[in-house]
């Protein structure tokens, strides 16, 4: 699988969270493995088609997740993953996704994105068990996000 897949990815989701979140934003190590899911984490899911196929997912601990949705809503404290929460948390998945997909396309491949999905039932994932790209990503002290492409065609 070509790194060149996750890294508009990783590019985008340093700008948008440093934007957002106001926090410095350090890239782990590419690796390829079998996609994997964490319990107590979030988990969106983006399908992608067009010149490539396949979904990017953006896996945060619910913890790190809440910080993220506060930050989104203005530093307004957030305890639990409300359906606002979720929204927001959705979006930040789709803006990343949709300013990488513009990366893509200023390197020649078209893709086009589906809205988000946050995945809570990882079992009946369909893509489990397939092989991804996954680079996690250190967001200093709100803690770490992992992006998992996996590009079917």
């Amino acid at each position: 699988m070509k790194v060149q897949y996750i890294n508009p990815f990783l590019e985008s989701a340093s700008t948008v969270i440093q934007q957002f979140c106001n926090v410095s934003v350090t890239q782990g190590e590419v690796v390829q493995r079998e996609l994997t899911f964490h319990v107590d984490h979030t988990w969106i899911r983006i399908g992608m088609t067009g010149q490539f196929e396949g979904d990017v997912i953006f896996g945060l601990h619910n913890e790190v997740a809440l910080k993220i949705v506060s930050a989104m809503m203005g530093g307004f404290p957030v305890s639990e993953m409300d359906e606002m929460g979720k929204s927001a948390i959705s979006e930040l998945g789709n803006m990343i996704s949709g300013n990488a997909s513009t990366l893509l396309y200023n390197q020649g491949m078209t893709i086009d994105i589906t809205p988000p999905e946050i995945v809570q039932n990882y079992e009946m994932f369909s893509s489990k068990g397939s092989e991804a790209l996954s680079v996690p990503l250190n967001l200093s002290e709100m803690g770490r996000m992992e992006i998992q492409v996996i590009v079917a065609k």
